[in-house]
């Protein structure tokens, strides 16, 4: 019973932790990264569709991404979606078969923002390893009677050192966002 409790437990609190990741890459940097628009959606004959579904996404330089559809009709929306996207900042060129994202500096100010973004998504992601953590205390403390005190107790600690690996993998993958947000 409390190896499955400590399995399902580490098994969600991995999810939060790639989770997290994702939030991560959906930070803008100075370079242009196809993460950034991946889930950006795009009103695609009336149904909103992620940007990854409609186009395929080259990043032939460091700061230039490539957008090429997969159905020409959709060129216009897709430029409108990316225009209406306020928090990536760009301006899209159509070139009649595909768009062109040009990803400019970023300000001191504007990477402020971003580092303190970044912060707020790891927060986030601690508080969510540490309701999970949470849960899985209430699991243990549920097979009161069928498992030994004992028994309960190290794996509660076995729970906290699990907790506190991932919370510091999280603050290592912040320190990292922020050191690439922050290198000019």
């Amino acid at each position: 019973m409390i190896p499955e409790v400590l399995a399902d437990t580490k098994d969600k609190m991995e999810k939060a932790l790639e989770h997290a990741h994702e939030e991560f890459g959906n930070i803008r940097t100075g370079r242009a990264n196809p993460a950034l628009f991946d889930k950006l959606l795009v009103d695609y004959y009336g149904t909103a569709t992620p940007l990854g579904q409609l186009a395929s996404m080259q990043q032939p330089e460091a700061r230039m991404l490539v957008i090429t559809p997969y159905d020409k009709g959709a060129l216009k929306d897709i430029e409108k979606a990316i225009v209406s996207a306020q928090h990536l900042g760009v301006t899209p060129s159509n070139e009649g078969h595909l768009i062109r994202v040009v990803m400019p500096e970023l300000t001191k100010e504007r990477r402020m923002e971003y580092v303190k973004l970044a912060h707020s998504k790891a927060e986030e992601a601690r508080v969510a390893i540490r309701n999970i953590r949470r849960k899985g205390m209430t699991d243990l403390g549920a097979l009161d009677g069928e498992v030994g005190e004992d028994e309960i107790n190290r794996a509660e600690k076995e729970l906290d050192k699990i907790t506190k690996g991932f919370i510091d993998r999280i603050d290592e993958s912040a320190k990292a966002k922020e050191a690439d947000l922050l290198e000019v």
